[in-house]
């Protein structure tokens, strides 16, 4: 399926938010996601299903000031 992840399209294998996580080389890394402009918490990855066209937001903490 094809999916926008941070702005740039991207075919997926899916179907589960944390499949397509770890796909793209998030699975372990800490972040946080937004599906079609919700937030979605790391436990309902497993169970978040995404489907063609979605648009997906990953975004991992900065440390600085």
């Amino acid at each position: 399926m094809r999916i926008e992840v941070n702005g740039a399209s991207h075919e997926v294998a899916g179907p589960m938010l944390a499949d397509v996580l770890a796909e793209l080389g998030w699975g372990e890394a800490r972040v946080a996601t937004a599906l079609n402009g919700d937030f979605v918490p790391k436990g309902a990855r497993g169970q978040t299903v995404l489907k063609d066209g979605d648009r997906l937001e990953v975004l991992a903490p900065m440390q600085g000031g």
